[in-house]
């Protein structure tokens, strides 16, 4: 398995989360509010940059009202994805990946 592979899978899942949450019309806050988590938590999680438990895990499912199974799905070819355009910005010069990672967020 490649090093920055559950890392990509965590940035994965947070772009689930948030998509999910986006087609259900809540706000970042208050979908955080909602899930008993602050909000900069939520935003860290969306971003993929904060690890979450099980327990809360469960919380975002249940607050979506998505089974886990549901949350998880395809997760690993969003990961795969990431991992290739990864690859492809780092192949760009300096001034390209950064406009590459501005059209990513």
């Amino acid at each position: 398995m490649e090093k920055e592979f559950p890392n990509r899978l965590l940035r994965a899942l947070g772009q689930r989360i948030r998509e999910l949450r986006a087609e259900q019309g809540y706000s970042q806050e208050s979908f955080a509010d909602k899930c008993g988590v602050h909000r900069t938590f939520m935003g860290a999680v969306e971003r993929g940059e904060s690890n979450l438990s099980f327990h809360n895990i469960a919380k975002v499912a249940t607050t979506l009202g998505v089974s886990l199974s549901t949350l998880f799905l395809e997760l690993e070819g969003k990961a795969q994805t990431l991992a290739a355009q990864s690859k492809g910005a780092t192949a760009l010069k300096p001034e390209k990946r950064k406009a590459a990672r501005k059209l990513d967020s």
